[in-house]
């Protein structure tokens, strides 16, 4: 699956190459175990040498027979470096090896590339190694003989395929995972355009993985070289910073070690303490992150104490507290409440030698391991379940969630856009009413909440209760919230949650709700945009039935209806489409006439608009910078894998966005029946007194209005407050009236739609 140096420079094709092979395939296949090619006879010893440490001798023989199969497949293919390619492959397995991963993964590492490079067939893997190596070799592989629309979607599909692989069985992952080290280590001999693509693309989606799996040395590793191929010249910066700094930092770090070694010793406690020292993307970071100097960032110490059992960890956290003094606000306790990748230790920064801040990470050696490891320090595909750690429980309900999340989205572009909302490595820990601990990523809502406990529990919640107090839905919670999630079995998901849930696994079942709910709506939608689009072509949607059936049979769609709900819901471009239909008709000669005659009939009277009623599900969605309701005039765009975007005609985003691509503009119009409100914002200037929000407030439910949110501005010195509220009105008419009444309450000075 190597995708970057592990590429061959050989010019001889891999047909030709096992051709050539094919003579010697059965006489290698029989070589006893210490016959091995002089080309790799250092590197493949010293692999075995690893293995026979932890692995029988049964399976180190199992290991010998994939080597030889893949030496043999690859032998005469080069890396891009010199090197025989084979060292690729050994030195991925060498990196399983230190990870202690068993004889199928070592011997999938082994073979991770000869289905993609060389054409093995999965059926002879499964004949020679068994179903479980072949499996995981499959997983491993990319997508190349299928035809995609774009590169990015090529990507995303091969991405997929590998996080479903890992869901069934988590070797995958961590096998790529040592692919891609190995493959950033020698990333140099790249041309600089490929290193930023691969690099990008590592930082992107692999180090994030590495982080979700506990995998910390593989995560900051990978972040340090895919950085210095992101940014070379501020790597070699900081790079010579950090070492002329280090020689001014030997004396106090000698101090602080000296002092916490024997204030532990005199208290009984027998500790490894070491400094840490931050990795040259993790101070990059903080500058940039905190807008620091350099000097700032360096100024902070780090150490790690490592204990022998629980109660020594707070016990050395009180001893280390009266050492030196506590910075307040400064203190975690991650074993009590673990990070959603197993991570246990207790975080505090104390005040050191000559005012310097102090940070100590104190851990167990098991938590250690695991901090270090991760879900490498156990395995997942177990089957005794009473055997599961709590790290291993929670890697499998990510790792389901994946599934979940597969069942639940239209294409690869959307499953990886899921995915990469879930792999953001802050978390928040909240509470069910029975005390369960839940954790979350930084920044969701009392929604996300609901759909993590269940997706039913989710698209029927109503109403939600935080810390015993009712709250919004879309109430970002905080760690140590107490979360209660009410009911009823008539309430379903609506367009506008999707405006505020955060977790991959919510936005996946909400757009998935809204595209089964709302299939005719969709249906209708995609086939009036793609009337529009054939319209642009001087074309008709009466299409000659042979065209429909090669148009559906390269689309993929099983009806015309499925074709148009695609559209209707953003998985296909109209434009396009129509293109296509256009390129098939010209393509098939007993079709000219019907283009002709087209051709000359059609009007060319101005098209007639989408109709849309604001409620099609994820098929048109409601502009957030302008928030138009009924009775504004409107105008809708055509958005990449997102359906219709409708503005206001006198948005100011709108307009630029329309100098831009004007092509994807289309004229839009309300329909009659809207059977909903819609989300509307105006901002109202008041003076400052006591009472005024109240006041207002009630004058907006007086007028029959839905209070969504309330923002204010302003110091209680100021003479005037500036309150933003977002509403619900049925229109435009609603809205005018609304905000007559509000205008004559006493102290309102001004009231404008929108938000300044």
């Amino acid at each position: 699956m190597s995708q970057t140096p592990s590429e061959s420079s050989s010019s001889s094709s891999p047909a030709k190459a096992r051709g050539k092979r094919a003579s010697t395939t059965a006489s290698l296949t029989n070589l006893p175990a210490e016959i091995i090619p002089v080309s790799s006879a250092v590197s493949i010893t010293l692999l075995i040498g690893k293995l026979s440490a932890y692995l029988p001798a049964n399976e180190l023989a199992l290991i010998r027979e994939a080597f030889r199969f893949s030496d043999e497949m690859h032998l005469g293919q080069m890396r891009r470096s010199g090197e025989p390619y084979i060292s690729h492959p050994i030195a991925v397995a060498e990196i399983c090896a230190d990870w202690k991963l068993d004889a199928q993964a070592i011997m999938a590492a082994l073979l991770h590339d000869v289905m993609e490079d060389q054409d093995v067939k999965k059926e002879e893997l499964h004949e020679r190694f068994g179903a479980p190596v072949a499996s995981l070799v499959d997983g491993l592989s990319k997508l190349e003989k299928i035809e995609f629309q774009s590169q990015i979607e090529a990507q995303a599909e091969n991405f997929r395929k590998m996080l479903l692989a890992m869901a069934r069985d988590v070797r995958v992952i961590l096998v790529k995972l040592a692919d891609r080290l190995h493959n950033m280590r020698t990333l140099g001999v790249m041309l600089p355009e490929k290193q930023r693509r691969i690099a990008r693309e590592t930082m992107e989606v692999y180090v994030p993985i590495a982080h979700r799996l506990g995998l910390n040395n593989i995560y900051r590793e990978l972040q340090d070289l895919a950085f210095s191929h992101l940014y070379p010249l501020r790597h070699r910066t900081l790079a010579k910073a950090v070492k002329a700094a280090r020689g001014n930092r030997r004396e106090v770090v000698g101090k602080i070690l000296d002092a916490v070694k024997n204030t532990l010793e005199a208290a009984g406690i027998k500790a490894e303490v070491h400094g840490r020292e931050k990795t040259l993307y993790g101070i990059y970071r903080k500058m940039q992150d905190k807008h620091l100097s350099f000097s700032q960032v360096l100024d902070v110490f780090g150490f790690r104490v490592v204990v022998n059992n629980f109660t020594e960890s707070y016990h050395t956290l009180g001893v280390l507290h009266s050492l030196y003094k506590p910075m307040p606000g400064k203190f975690k306790d991650y074993i009590a409440m673990p990070k959603l990748n197993g991570y246990q230790s207790l975080h505090t920064t104390l005040v050191g030698p000559y005012g310097t801040p102090v940070e100590f990470q104190i851990r167990t050696h098991d938590m250690h391991h695991i901090a270090e490891s991760g879900v490498a320090a156990h395995w997942l595909y177990k089957d005794e379940e009473a055997t599961l750690s709590d790290l291993q429980i929670r890697t499998h309900a990510w790792l389901q969630s994946l599934l979940d999340i597969q069942k639940q989205t239209g294409d690869s572009a959307e499953f990886l856009e899921h995915v990469k909302v879930d792999l953001f490595p802050d978390s928040v820990y909240v509470f069910t009413p029975k005390s369960k601990i839940i954790a979350l990523s930084r920044g969701a809502t009392a929604l996300d909440f609901a759909y993590t406990i269940h997706t039913d529990i989710g698209d029927q919640t109503i109403a939600a209760k935080i810390n015993h107090e009712p709250a919004p839905l879309r109430t970002e919670l905080r760690s140590g919230d107490i979360v209660e999630i009410i009911t009823s079995a008539t309430s379903r998901p609506t367009p506008n949650w999707l405006s505020y849930v955060r977790t991959g696994k919510a936005r996946s079942a909400i757009r998935h709700y809204l595209r089964t709910s709302n299939l005719s709506e969709s249906t209708e939608l995609g086939r009036q945009l793609l009337s529009q689009s054939l319209a642009l072509l001087n074309m008709s949607t009466d299409l000659p039935e042979d065209v429909i059936e090669k148009l559906l049979f390269e689309s993929n769609a099983k009806t015309i209806e499925d074709l148009y709900s695609d559209i209707g819901t953003g998985r296909r471009m109209s434009t396009l489409v129509a293109r296509h239909i256009l390129d098939l008709i010209e393509d098939e000669p007993s079709s000219i006439p019907f283009l002709q005659m087209f051709n000359d009939n059609l009007p060319a009277s101005k098209l007639e608009p989408v109709v849309i009623y604001g409620s099609e599900g994820i098929s048109v969605e409601l502009a957030s910078c302008c928030l138009p309701i009924p009775g504004d005039e409107i105008i809708g765009q055509l958005k990449r894998d997102q359906g219709l975007v409708v503005h206001t005609c006198d948005c100011q985003l709108g307009k630029r966005l329309m100098q831009k691509e004007p092509e994807r503009w289309i004229d839009v119009t309300w329909g009659k029946e809207l059977n909903r409100r819609f989300d509307c914002k105006i901002t109202i200037f008041t003076t400052n007194e006591r009472g005024a929000l109240a006041r207002v407030a009630a004058e907006i439910g007086d007028s029959d209005a839905n209070i969504i949110n309330v923002e204010m501005e302003g110091s209680s010195t100021d003479s005037l407050s500036q309150i933003c509220f977002t509403i619900q009105v049925e229109n435009r008419k609603h809205l005018a009236k609304l905000m007559r009444n509000v205008r004559h309450l006493i102290g309102v000075s001004k009231i404008m739609r929108g938000q300044i």
